[in-house]
């Protein structure tokens, strides 16, 4: 007869899940739930009067052309960054995964950024390409090109771009380096024995090994564009010129906090709560199809 052990009751767990749980329900789901109750009213700027107007609030967001136009310049910034920093990421994992002396000052010197603040970040870059006093307007002046972030549109979205893939680097090199590394030095020999180039090694035996690591960091990066990149932007842009990096996370601010739409502002993040999560289901429901464990 098969025994089955017993132990008993204890609170020691819930005490030690307690404080997650108390940091959860106050950090995220209540302001959450304010955000989605919020939606549906209309506050004046001084909050003496309120207003419910059930979907009125995503109504008029849904006839608004710069709120629309957001959704594409979001979608395109956030593939531009996740693309560029897990690249980058991936390149220099793959050097540093190589390198045999110096190996840990290198890879000190490559996480390093990781511990920038955002808004550092940007103010960063926002002195090397200022038009005026930066190194880069310089150099690029030299071979014809006419910098200035604050009047092009596209040269403050690329800005933006660069500056936020390079705060991401250090993310993303971390977790491929400690994939690469996971991987059976066995493996690896085995191919150079069968004549297979260094090339031919990391596409058909590293590459599709670290799938899941890739995986999860489009993930992550996809929603690090989304809500972590306000700070970077808010540095070096504020959403300008015309608008012309003015993301969603960066309207909901823009609207909230400086136009005093509070309740337009409250629907924008409902919104874009929704899509971030309906992008993450996408992502686990069809990409994960494709990563091989």
């Amino acid at each position: 007869m098969l025994k089955r052990v017993h132990f008993p009751s204890s609170p020691l767990p819930y005490l030690l899940v307690a404080p997650q749980i108390l940091i959860t329900l106050i950090f995220f789901i209540w302001p959450a739930v304010q955000a989605v109750y919020q939606s549906f009213l209309i506050e004046d700027a001084f909050g003496l009067s309120t207003e419910f107007v059930w979907f009125e609030n995503f109504i008029f967001l849904f006839d608004d052309d710069q709120y629309l136009s957001s959704f594409s310049r979001t979608i395109f910034f956030s593939i531009a960054v996740a693309f560029l920093s897990m690249s980058v990421a991936l390149l220099l994992a793959g050097f540093a995964d190589r390198v045999v002396r110096g190996a840990t000052a290198y890879r000190t010197l490559l996480i390093w950024p990781y511990a920038v603040a955002p808004v550092m970040a940007g103010a960063l870059w926002v002195f090397m390409f200022n038009p005026t006093l930066g190194i880069f307007p310089f150099l690029l002046d030299m071979v014809g090109v006419d910098w200035n972030h604050y009047l092009n549109g596209g040269q403050a979205m690329a800005l933006v771009i660069i500056a936020a893939a390079w705060k991401q680097i250090a993310y993303n090199f971390l977790f491929y380096l400690a994939a690469m590394q996971s991987i059976p030095s066995s493996v690896i020999e085995a191919a150079a024995i069968d004549g297979a180039g260094p090339l031919r090694r990391f596409w058909d035996f590293v590459f599709p090994l670290i799938s899941p690591t890739t995986f999860f960091l489009i993930v992550i990066n996809v929603v690090y564009a989304f809500f972590d990149t306000f700070g970077i932007i808010h540095a070096i842009t504020q959403g300008g010129p015309a608008n012309a990096t003015t993301i969603l996370v960066y309207k909901v601010y823009n609207d909230g906090f400086v136009g005093l739409d509070l309740g337009g502002s409250a629907a924008q993040s409902v919104i874009l709560m929704i899509m971030v999560i309906a992008i993450t289901v996408v992502q686990f429901r069809y990409v994960e199809r494709k990563v091989e464990y």
